[in-house]
């Protein structure tokens, strides 16, 4: 799930690019882990910083429009090229088994009941 440009913007400065773990929430939804990515993604050579989120789930159905809520809780690493896809794809592997095992740990596994996740309604959603 990609955030819109807007939102991308609005990302503190500061923050470093690389991949994060977390957790994410699709509207009203259940909570689930999630890896980041903040960047350029110079693979593709993107000409845009970009915050792309990969919950790991699978859904039943596409939720674009859905406001998709996150918290991010650590850093797996910066970012940085491929020489190939495929060795692209074994990184966003092992950033994936990663994030799940920082994301068991008990400190990290009580932020997925935090009610940040179910109050969507009236919340202002980057100053809108």
């Amino acid at each position: 799930a990609n955030f819109s440009e807007q939102v991308v913007e609005s990302f503190p400065s500061d923050i470093s690019t690389g991949i994060y773990y977390g957790w994410a929430c699709v509207g009203n939804g259940d909570v689930h882990k999630m890896v980041l990515s903040i960047g350029w993604n110079p693979f593709y050579k993107n000409t845009k910083k970009s915050v792309e989120t990969h919950i790991i789930h699978t859904f039943k159905e596409d939720f674009y429009g859905e406001i998709l809520s996150i918290v991010i809780i650590g850093y797996i690493r910066p970012e940085k090229n491929f020489d190939s896809l495929a060795a692209l794809i074994l990184a966003i592997q092992e950033d994936i088994e990663e994030a799940k095992r920082q994301l068991d740990l008990p400190e990290h596994l009580k932020l997925k009941e935090d009610n940040f996740f179910h109050q969507t309604e009236g919340r202002i959603v980057n100053n809108h």
